[in-house]
Parts: C-alpha cells; sequence; structure tokens
C-alpha cells in the first residue's frame, strides 16, 4: 500500500510529460527559462516544472478588422473595414519576438487601413480596390516578418459613404451619362452629315443619279399602298417659272 501514492506520482509526471501535437501545431520549448527549440508535430515528452512548451498552430487565421472612420485625401469621411489573412511561418519568432502576435496584427492592420486609405481619393478608393489591397498586404507583410507571420492577403471588405455623398455621386454620374449620350447624339449627325455631303457630290458628278433616286423614291410609296402619289418636281424647273412672273 506505501508505493500507491508514489505509482500515482509517476502516472501524473508521465501524463504531464507526454504531449500529441497535431500536423498543424508546433511546439516551442522552454528549459529554465530559456528558448530550447521547436518541436513537433506528433508526440513530444516535455519533463514537467523543469521545461515549459507553448502551442503554435500554423493554419491560415482570419481575422475581421472592426470599421475605421477615415479622412481621405479629397477631405471625405468614410466608414471602411476590412479582412486579413495570416499564418505563422516561424513559430520561435512569433512567441519571443511579441507579447500577442494576434492582438499585435490586428492593431497594426487597423493603424495601416487608416493611414493608407487616407491617403486615397475617394474615386480611387472605390476603383482601385485591388490595388489598394496589395498595398495594404505588402506593409503589413514587411511590419510582420520579425513577428514570423506572413500577412497573405488584404480584402477591404465594405466602405460606407455618407447618404449626402452618395446623392452627389449619383448627380455627377446621371450628368455623365447625358454628356456621353450628347456626345454620341453629336457625333451621329456629324457622321450623317458627312455621309449627306459624299452622297450629294457623286450626284453633281452624274445628273442622272438624281432622276435614278427620283424613281426609287416612287417605288417606295407605291408599294406602301398609299392613295397619294408623289412626284417630285426638280428645283431647277419651279425656278425657271418663278423668273418668268418677275419678268
Amino acid at each position: 500500500m506505501s508505493y500507491i501514492p508514489l505509482i500515482v506520482i509517476i502516472l501524473f509526471l508521465v501524463m504531464a510529460a507526454v504531449h500529441v501535437l497535431n500536423e498543424y501545431e508546433r511546439g516551442v520549448v522552454f528549459t529554465l527559462g530559456r528558448y530550447d527549440g521547436v518541436k513537433g508535430p506528433g508526440l513530444i515528452l516535455i519533463w514537467p516544472v523543469i521545461q515549459k512548451m507553448v502551442k503554435i498552430s500554423t493554419r491560415v487565421m482570419v481575422f475581421d478588422v472592426p470599421p475605421q472612420d477615415i479622412m481621405t485625401k479629397d477631405n471625405i469621411s468614410v466608414k471602411v473595414n476590412a479582412v486579413v489573412y495570416f499564418r505563422v511561418i516561424n513559430p520561435d519568432a512569433a512567441v519571443l519576438n511579441v507579447e500577442n502576435y494576434m492582438y499585435a496584427t490586428s492593431q497594426l492592420a487597423q493603424t495601416t487601413l487608416r493611414s493608407v486609405l487616407g491617403q486615397q481619393e475617394l474615386d480611387d478608393l472605390l476603383s482601385n480596390r485591388d490595388k489598394i489591397n496589395q498595398s495594404l498586404q505588402q506593409i503589413l507583410d514587411q511590419h510582420t516578418e520579425p513577428w514570423g507571420i506572413k500577412v497573405s492577403a488584404v480584402e477591404v471588405k465594405n466602405v460606407d459613404i455618407p447618404q449626402e455623398m452618395q446623392r452627389a455621386i449619383a448627380r455627377q454620374a446621371e450628368a455623365e451619362r447625358e454628356r456621353r449620350a450628347k456626345v454620341i447624339h453629336a457625333d451621329g449627325e456629324f457622321q450623317a452629315a458627312q455621309k449627306l455631303s459624299d452622297a450629294a457630290s457623286i450626284i453633281s458628278q452624274n445628273p442622272a443619279a438624281m432622276q435614278l433616286r427620283y424613281l426609287q423614291t416612287l417605288t417606295e410609296v407605291a408599294t406602301e399602298k398609299n392613295s397619294t402619289t408623289i412626284f417630285p418636281v426638280p428645283i431647277d424647273i419651279i425656278k425657271m417659272f418663278l423668273e418668268k412672273n418677275k419678268n
């Protein structure tokens, strides 16, 4: 019976010493407070009391950047939020170089989002989303590299614009559409006038073409089941009678 407490203690020490890490986990081991390497995955042994292990996941992690009130370069207040994708590639650096890498990355993402978007105009913020995302990813990846973290992507999710600015943008878009419609209409009139000028030039070189055009017009009028028949009269004939009346 005297061996039972000793057996219990040994079992407790064995259970405390044996650890199993999944394929996506790594263990940063400290021996008497000093860094002793990274272990895992699989079965590892840790001396109780003497050694301590900190588990780090190497899977891709995602967190939402809370909505940030941002003043753009053209002095427009917007509210923007984003999402950040990152993973730990050096578990030892994530433990030794920063106290809480999740919190540190979150705070860095918020400040970077405000500083980068504050240098953009509203039109660029709405149209150049891919370029802005790439710039945010590069800046965050550069600053988190000493922490053993790789930022794989940053995506700006929503850009909330005040109602007054939405109405102004709608009016601007409507005016732009009207301008394009007027330009297209004017261009069509110009092309039609140019074609008519070319046709008049061709007909003036061959007067018989005008007579053929008269006959074609009569044929088109006759096929429409119209009781009224129109005979085109050359202007020169009318001009001749007008000159006689003046005399």
